[in-house]
């Protein structure tokens, strides 16, 4: 694989470059190579989480038909208006460690008479099941995005797995074809991708990489679904640094058969530390820094799996998903804990950004990923407060970053990189992407990562000549700058355009701020 070999434009600008004086104003070179095209960036790396937790999706979706709030069969108008203007192209459920709970049966037939469960997971709340398969469907078929299902792995049987399958894929006169028919739907669900077991290596089981790479063997076996109605499969791999590189390579090694990629989960936490995350609002400047030097790590991460994956299979035919990602703050003072509602500011925008730019660059195995999550948890596109709404910076950042999906990723060559010094470590000033959209256009993605400094970042185009740039460009005045119900609009993106000089550009980007623009 063509990226295994190069170090990312991110570390690399941290290792070649030295430190700028405080207060001065950062400067880059790079050179765009249109002529040198790489990858499809897969649409699925926008993909979305939405899981049974919190007001993830009661409240946060789904209300149900008697609800004052407007809906439609019971999901919310103004959030599913919302997901269709993100164009969100993939939403993976139920969960997370909710799935390996989740029995398929409770959730379909007549919502009144199915069963209230507890959900141990999240907050020890009751869990009614009025939202189930049928309801993820609709609600896919609403927004227009793929589906990727999450297997029971944990508290499962192999059987009831493969019956959920049938349930959802089959086309014949059987038995569980016909209950689904009973239930409303005629023809088969479209089940993209389904997964076997979440978090093995922890909530979904605590188990060792070999034994899980023995159960999915065995499961999967029995997973079947007619012609043009089987997903993808996907088998529970690791996170973090050691643990993930073992169980990518034991799984790649030892899974022979129907497994068609290996997930991969990394959260961003300022402090590190799983006992005391940081805060959402209201953190220093080192916070800030500390965050982007967290979630930068997830480009050597992933660039060790990947060349696990190179090892063990050189053809390249195992994906790697990053199903799970984003940041991860301590739970909101006054709210339920398991809930892990948070606010999202301009540095959360800032962080999903710089992730997208480094899922573009490993594009040719990283063709999905899931940020955690959706609504009202984590780090999400939607928050809700009744029958309010607002959208999140995060929302933002992914709606700028449309023009990305399945646009082709091109090289860029960094001539000039200054970073940031915190501590120990270090941070390039600017992260950097560049593709050529469907419509045959060059999109350019800058995001300056500094807290506090703005750069100057002058971009040579070779193999194609330009007279603009025009797109958005999303900044805020304060480090925890974030939308609220009663001030929605206090970060959202505004026009952004500047004109080329000689056929160069020269962008001056504010501190904190995402650009995404067109050249023409």
């Amino acid at each position: 694989m063509k990226s295994l070999k190069k170090i990312s434009l991110a570390l690399s600008s941290i290792l070649l470059c030295a430190a700028l004086p405080a207060n001065a104003e950062h400067q880059v070179s790079l050179t765009i190579n249109t002529d040198q095209q790489g990858a499809q960036i897969n649409k699925n790396i926008y993909g979305q989480f939405v899981e049974h937790l919190g007001r993830g999706i009661y409240e946060g979706i789904w209300v149900g038909n008697n609800s004052d709030i407007p809906n439609t069969n019971g999901f919310r108008n103004d959030v599913v208006t919302a997901l269709k203007e993100l164009k969100v192209p993939l939403m993976r459920w139920p969960g997370g460690c909710f799935a390996d709970e989740y029995h398929w049966r409770d959730g379909i037939g007549d919502p009144a008479k199915r069963p209230t469960k507890v959900n141990t997971h999240w907050g020890g709340v009751e869990e009614n099941n009025e939202f189930g398969t049928h309801e993820f469907f609709q609600l896919a078929e609403m927004v227009g995005s793929e589906t990727y299902v999450n297997g029971n792995l944990g508290t499962g049987t192999p059987r009831e797995m493969a019956e959920w399958l049938e349930y959802m894929t089959s086309d014949k006169n059987s038995t569980l074809a016909n209950e689904r028919r009973k239930n409303g739907r005629d023809k088969p669900f479209k089940v993209d991708y389904f997964a076997i077991g979440n978090e093995a290596w922890g909530c979904g089981g605590h188990m060792r990489p070999a034994y899980y790479a023995d159960l999915y063997m065995h499961w999967a076996t029995f997973l079947k679904a007619p012609k043009g109605h089987t997903p993808k499969f996907i088998a529970s791999g690791g996170s973090g640094n050691v643990r993930g590189l073992e169980w990518t390579d034991v799984l790649s090694k030892n899974i022979t058969r129907n497994m068609d990629a290996i997930s991969y989960h990394y959260y961003t936490l300022p402090t590190n530390k799983w006992d005391v995350k940081g805060k959402a609002i209201g953190f220093p400047e080192s916070e800030w820094n500390s965050t982007i030097v967290n979630t930068l790590k997830i480009d050597e991460f992933i660039a060790q799996n990947l060349e696990v994956l190179e090892k063990n299979d050189p053809k390249g035919k195992i994906g790697f998903y990053v199903d799970e990602w984003g940041t991860w703050y301590d739970a909101e003072p006054g709210r339920e804990p398991g809930f892990l509602y948070q606010q999202n500011t301009i540095r959360d925008a800032v962080v999903a950004a710089a992730n997208f730019n480094i899922f573009h660059h490993y594009a040719e195995r990283v063709r999905m990923t899931n940020i955690a999550q959706m609504v009202n948890v984590l780090q999400a596109m939607i928050l809700t407060d009744k029958e309010k709404m607002l959208l999140t910076p995060t929302y933002y950042a992914y709606q700028m970053y449309i023009p990305f999906q399945d646009s082709t990723h091109l090289t860029v060559d960094i001539n000039q990189m200054d970073y940031e010094k915190v501590g120990e470590d270090k941070f390039p000033a600017v992260s950097v992407s560049a593709a050529k959209g469907q419509d045959g256009k060059t999109y350019l993605a800058l995001v300056n990562l500094s807290a506090t400094e703005s750069s100057e970042v002058k971009v040579d185009l070779k193999g194609q000549t330009a007279n603009s740039a025009q797109g958005q460009q999303l900044t805020a005045n304060t480090l925890d700058a974030h939308n609220t119900f009663n001030k929605p609009n206090q970060v959202k993106p505004k026009a952004y355009k500047i004109k080329a000089k000689s056929g160069k550009f020269s962008f001056d980007l504010p501190a904190r701020s995402v650009t995404v623009v067109k050249l023409d």
